[in-house]
C-alpha cells in the first residue's frame, strides 16, 4: 500500500504539472481553464466509475470535509494564477510551494504525524532544490500589484496546504473513489459563478483542449493526489510533491523550447534525489511496523 502511495504521489505531481501545457496552448482565462479542469475532472471520473461498476460510490455521502476541500482545491488554483497574473511567476510559486512544508509542520504538531529529523532534512532539501531551479530569485519590486499577488500567493499556499490536511483526516469509510469526484464537483460549483459573470468563447478546438485539461491536470492527477493522500503521511506526499516543478521545467524544456541552467538542472537533482531517498525511507519505516 505504501508503494502505491509513492507511486500515486509521483504520478498526481507529474499529471498536475501539465495544467501550464494546456493553458499556453489554449491562451484561456484562468477561471474558464480551472473550471473545465474541475468540471471535465468529475465527469471522468464519473465515467471511470461507470466502467469499473462502481457507480453506488456516488451515492455514500461524501461528508461537509470532502465539499469545504473541493472549495480548497478550486482556491489553490484560482489564487495560483491571479498571483501570477499580479506579481513575478518566481514569486508565486515559491510562496504556493511553501504548502507542503507547512502541511508537514502542521501534521507533526496536530495530527499525530511525527516527522523525523531525516523527514524534515528531506523536505527541506527539497525546497532548497526548488530555489535552485528558480536561481534563487525573489523580486521585491514595489506597487500594490505586487502587494495583491503576494497576497494571492499565501491564499493558494493556505489553500494547497488544508487540501493536503483535510484530505489525511477524511474519515477512511469513505471511499477514495467518493472523495475525488465530490472534490471535483465541489471545486467546478465554485468555480461556476465566476465563470458566468464573463462567459468565455471557445473555439471547437480548445474545447478539445479543455477535455484534456480534465483529463490529465483534473481526473488522473486529483485522483491520484487523494489516492497517495489516503495512504501516506504529509511529510512524505509534500516531499513527493517537489516534482510537479520538475515536471514543469522538463516540460517547458521538451515542448516549448525553453533553456535550462546548469543551476536548474542541479536543482531537479537535488529534488528528484531527495524524493528517492523519502520514498525509500518510507517504506522502511512501513516494513519495520510490519
Amino acid at each position: 500500500m505504501e508503494t502505491v502511495g509513492i507511486l500515486a504521489a509521483v504520478f498526481s505531481a507529474l499529471f498536475m504539472g501539465t495544467i501550464g501545457i494546456f493553458s499556453k496552448l489554449t491562451g484561456l482565462s484562468s477561471e474558464t481553464v480551472t473550471f473545465c479542469r474541475l468540471f471535465f475532472g468529475a465527469g471522468f471520473m464519473g465515467l471511470f466509475l461507470l466502467c469499473i461498476g462502481r457507480v453506488q460510490c456516488l451515492r455514500q455521502w461524501p461528508s461537509w470535509l470532502v465539499l469545504i476541500n473541493g472549495g480548497m482545491l478550486a482556491g489553490f488554483i484560482i489564487f495560483y494564477v491571479q498571483a501570477m497574473n499580479f506579481t513575478t511567476m518566481a514569486n508565486a510559486i515559491m510562496l504556493v510551494y511553501l504548502a507542503p512544508v507547512a502541511a508537514s509542520l502542521f501534521a507533526h504538531l496536530f495530527l499525530g504525524e511525527k516527522l523525523s529529523w531525516s523527514g524534515l532534512l528531506l523536505i527541506c532539501s527539497a525546497l532548497f532544490g526548488f530555489a535552485m531551479m528558480m536561481e534563487f530569485t525573489i523580486d521585491m519590486q514595489g506597487g500594490s500589484d505586487h502587494l495583491l499577488g503576494i497576497g494571492c500567493g499565501l491564499v493558494s499556499m493556505v489553500a494547497y496546504a488544508a487540501f493536503i490536511l483535510l484530505n489525511r483526516i477524511v474519515k477512511t469509510d469513505i471511499h477514495v473513489y467518493t472523495r475525488t469526484f465530490y472534490q471535483l464537483l465541489a471545486g467546478a460549483a465554485v468555480m461556476l459563478p465566476l465563470l458566468a459573470l464573463d462567459p468565455p468563447t471557445i473555439s471547437p478546438v480548445n474545447w478539445l483542449w479543455m477535455i484534456g485539461t480534465g483529463f490529465l491536470p483534473g481526473f488522473l492527477a486529483i485522483f491520484c493526489a487523494v489516492m497517495a493522500l489516503s495512504r501516506l503521511p504529509a511529510a512524505t506526499f509534500g516531499t513527493l510533491a517537489y516534482v510537479e516543478p520538475v515536471a514543469v521545467v522538463i516540460f517547458g524544456w521538451v515542448l516549448f523550447n525553453e533553456t535550462l541552467s546548469p543551476l536548474q538542472m542541479g536543482g531537479c537533482a537535488v529534488i528528484i534525489f531527495s524524493g528517492i531517498i523519502q520514498a525509500y525511507l518510507s517504506s522502511r519505516q512501513k516494513q519495520s511496523k510490519v
